[in-house]
């Protein structure tokens, strides 16, 4: 399958957001996150080469899906000295793009906006990889949902962002309230290792007190404290019954589940260590002969888009696949260029204005 192929499913609609929907940090307008030398520019321009209106432009060098447009926009629109008077053209948050294709243009005066190139820089790359990485995985996944659970592989500012790019890629389901700030909801799951370890490791007791405090929250049972995973999943599903939405399976990478201990004549080819496909074909197996088919499988831990697929190629029946770090790799890289002085051709070599009849004119 091509990556454009890949890449090339329906996209989230979203409108514009003003510069208030983001939160930034006032020093962005002191120069504070700004790279010194592009400070210095700033200040050079200001007293030796004053009212030059420049073209800058921004790409990158793959097929993606682009996200961090409206974010650098507001920035624009909130540190940019004179806003008004920029000149803006841009494609939306989940347009697929092409390599080199021009993403943003914004033409003004240097010392009123160029300071903020590397800002902008920085908000793409790290959108637009994760929305990618995310449509990317999605598609792997054969239609079954994503539950972004980044939270715990990044600085913790950083969900409102990444959770937007994972949204716009294609993941609604995300672990924390803070993911949704930028389009509603709230953070979806049930229980961590550490409350069934209050219990003493007695998945039950910790699941009856969640099904206590938490009435109305679907009930899905982490079932690998005890590395017993079909054990306990059925030993769940016939106490709570119907109760039971799903059971979550998280084993870690460097052990082997006591259900291969036991049935050796189910080795083989397979890595049996952490979450596999031969453990949670069992799992399906176990749980539908004892009567419930309808308890989910949600599978967790390592997974990437290579796992993913995997485990679809094996027809795996996980219906929810839990996934962290491998959404939040920074693959793609943008960069802004000033192609043009006062309207006329002026970059460095290799480097040329780009035009792009699917931009749209933004008005603040």
């Amino acid at each position: 399958m091509s990556k454009e192929k890949t890449l090339k499913k329906e996209k989230v609609n979203i409108t514009r957001r003003p510069s208030q929907t983001f939160n930034f940090d006032e020093k962005i307008g002191e120069g504070y996150f700004s790279a010194s030398y592009f400070l210095k520019a700033k200040h050079i321009a200001e007293q030796k080469r004053p009212k030059q209106w420049v073209t800058m432009q921004f790409f990158q060098k793959k097929q993606a899906i682009l996200c961090g447009v409206d974010e650098a926009i507001a920035l624009l629109q909130r540190f940019a000295r004179n806003p008004e008077g920029l000149k803006i053209w841009a494609l939306n948050d989940g347009d697929v793009i092409s390599p080199f294709e021009s993403v943003l243009i914004v033409e003004g005066f240097y010392e009123d906006f160029a300071y903020l190139e590397g800002i902008i820089d920085g908000i793409l790359s790290r959108c637009t990889s994760i929305a990618t990485n995310v449509r990317e995985t999605l598609n792997a996944t054969n239609g079954k949902p994503i539950i972004f659970m980044g939270d715990r592989n990044d600085y913790f500012t950083l969900q409102p962002t990444d959770g937007y790019a994972a949204y716009i890629g294609g993941a609604t389901m995300q672990a924390t309230d803070a993911m949704h700030q930028y389009q509603g909801g709230t953070g979806v799951g049930t229980m961590p290792h550490s409350l069934i370890q209050l219990f003493n490791g007695n998945l039950i007791q910790a699941c009856e007190a969640y099904m206590q405090v938490y009435p109305n929250s679907p009930l899905t049972a982490l079932v690998d404290y005890n590395n017993d995973v079909i054990t306990d999943s059925l030993k769940v599903a016939k106490h709570f019954g119907e109760k039971l939405y799903a059971v979550r399976v998280d084993t870690s990478a460097n052990m082997v589940d006591r259900y291969f201990l036991t049935h050796q004549e189910t080795f083989g080819q397979e890595d049996l260590r952490g979450v596999n496909v031969p453990l949670i074909k069992q799992l399906r197996h176990q749980l539908d002969q004892a009567g419930f088919p309808w308890v989910k499988i949600v599978v967790s831990g390592g997974f990437n888009q290579q796992k993913v697929q995997h485990f679809e190629q094996q027809n795996a029946p996980v219906d929810y696949y839990g996934i962290g770090a491998s959404l939040l790799k920074i693959s793609i890289d943008f960069t802004g260029d000033c192609v043009r002085l006062n309207g006329k051709a002026q970059a460095k070599a290799g480097r040329r204005y780009r035009v792009n009849p699917r931009l749209s004119t933004v008005h603040f």
